[in-house]
């Protein structure tokens, strides 16, 4: 069986930056289970696990574009340091708004912190080693929930 819409995959993958680094794995946990056709991965991956079958290895490089997306400066702003009630603010630090966005801290000086709201991955090229383990057949609840339920999935 193919992976194609509305079947729902296992696999086990490594992301890597261009450097070769490990951004992410699931090597050591469950394989990550998603229905396909439905958006739940970043467009380029879930392009590139289409058409293949339990036991396909193989890589899949996603330009940025079909990933996390280009960074727009315009998810960039300078907060006054008011706005974090005190409380220390350093470089890296990741805050949650009150509309639940997640925005990672950039630069601190004495009077405003600038925030950046892209993806931390935004603007990279994103490399992918994958393994298909498991291609089945929705079920009528999956397809009409968008998404896996039962193992690696969500749970009603």
């Amino acid at each position: 069986m193919q992976i194609s819409k509305h079947k729902v995959a296992g696999i086990h993958y490594t992301l890597r930056d261009n450097d070769g680094n490990i951004l992410d794995s699931s090597e050591g946990r469950d394989p990550l289970y998603y229905l396909h056709g439905e958006g739940n991965l970043i467009p380029g991956m879930e392009n590139g696990l289409a058409g293949k079958s339990v036991g396909d290895k193989f890589q899949i490089k996603v330009p940025a574009e079909d990933g996390y997306g280009v960074p727009d400066p315009q998810m960039i702003q300078a907060v006054p340091i008011s706005a974090f009630g005190g409380q220390p603010v350093q470089i890296g630090m990741q805050f949650q708004t009150n509309q639940g966005q997640v925005v990672t801290v950039t630069e601190v000086n004495d009077d405003q912190v600038m925030i950046d709201a892209n993806h931390p991955l935004a603007g990279q090229e994103l490399n992918f080693d994958v393994e298909i383990i498991d291609v089945r057949d929705a079920t009528a609840e999956e397809v009409t929930h968008k998404h896996v339920h039962g193992p690696g999935g969500h749970h009603h």
